[in-house]
């Protein structure tokens, strides 16, 4: 039987969920399944490509949040759909298990979600534990389960810190620990600086790295962090974080005396800029964590890029990061962070 393309099946399914059409979205799968094309690459070629541009749309703008958490809705209906009971035919578990979730505090449980479903697929049994999953949690489950492997999923560096306690939760109790999502870097590198055992870049990649086996390490105590990141020492990312909530209030009210525009937000504004900032601190903190200057200048150069398609004026974005390095000037790390977070965003290209 001939059926379409891969590529046709990605842009009907793109366009299906864009449009927030389920039914449509339901009919692409079903006849790219009808046509031969096998479930792995449905879940791996189309579905992650979809998601991907389903963020990558919100970013732009072309998405309103209420129309990318359609989408996203739908996709997550049409794993289902690929994944049901009555659809599998692969190999019953072979007695490999392992554990997939999300760190604490990171609720995009879409990508884990594929990651677990291709491992079933390969034969593996597999305990989804969804989104924002605590460490703690975590290491309860593993004791009961004695998994061969914990494969961590994350999506935002601001996770990081949970990350790290995760994986050092994790080897404490002897159980190697695979990596992936878009919080540990394009290749990887925070994963290696917190000392996961393995990263992959994506659901097939991290099915195979669990095929061929990962080796579990010596139980130990519980390891500090600052023993794996000894720029912790400093305290500037625990005192940073702790003073959160006093940094935004702080910078907001200053940005009202820097900012003419600011003094006349009306509440709605207010409650906005005040998130904008508290993602501006959360991402220092984060990069303050690894110790990274392209951390949080990515992080920035990201934002002014979301704000312009919004039609924001990213030039607040500057006085912020100034108010912030008055506040913290008693931390030079974060003054670094700060200061080439504001060239960033100066040199960054117009989109």
């Amino acid at each position: 039987m001939t059926g379409p393309t891969l590529d046709a099946v990605r842009e009907s399914l793109w366009r299906a969920v864009a449009e927030g059409d389920e039914h449509t979205a339901v009919s692409v799968v079903r006849r790219a399944r009808e046509s031969g094309t096998d479930r792995e690459t449905l879940l791996v070629d189309v579905v992650a490509d979809t998601q991907r541009r389903i963020g990558a749309a919100w970013a732009q703008n072309r998405l309103t949040v209420a129309r990318e958490h359609a989408a996203t809705a739908i996709n997550d209906r049409i794993i289902t759909l690929i994944t049901a009971p009555e659809e599998r035919t692969g190999p019953s578990p072979r007695g490999g298990r392992v554990t997939v979730a999300c760190v604490e505090g990171e609720w995009h449980a879409l990508p884990a979600r594929l990651v677990a479903e291709v491992l079933r697929l390969r034969g593996l049994r597999v305990d989804f534990l969804g989104a924002q999953t605590p460490a703690r949690y975590l290491v309860t489950h593993l004791h009961r389960t004695r998994a061969d492997a914990v494969l961590l999923s994350s999506s935002l560096p601001t996770r990081l810190p949970s990350a790290h306690a995760a994986i050092s939760a994790c080897h404490a109790i002897g159980t190697p620990v695979l990596v992936g999502g878009a919080a540990f870097g394009p290749d990887g590198h925070y994963a290696r600086r917190l000392g996961a055992d393995a990263w992959a870049p994506g659901a097939r990649q991290a099915a195979d790295i669990v095929a061929a086996g990962l080796a579990r390490p010596a139980p130990a105590g519980l390891r500090q962090p600052v023993e794996d990141l000894p720029h912790l020492a400093d305290q500037e990312y625990t005192l940073v974080a702790r003073a959160r909530s006093r940094l935004v209030r702080q910078t907001l009210a200053g940005l009202g005396d820097r900012v003419a525009a600011v003094r006349d937000y009306d509440d709605e504004q207010r409650e906005r800029t005040a998130e904008d900032l508290a993602h501006i601190v959360d991402f220092l903190s984060a990069a303050l964590y690894v110790d990274d200057v392209a951390l949080f200048s990515h992080f920035l150069t990201w934002t002014a890029d979301v704000l312009t398609a919004r039609e924001v004026p990213a030039r607040s974005l500057l006085p912020a990061l100034d108010l912030l390095a008055q506040e913290l000037h008693e931390f030079p790390r974060a003054r670094r962070l700060l200061s080439a977070g504001a060239a960033a965003l100066t040199d960054r290209p117009r989109p």
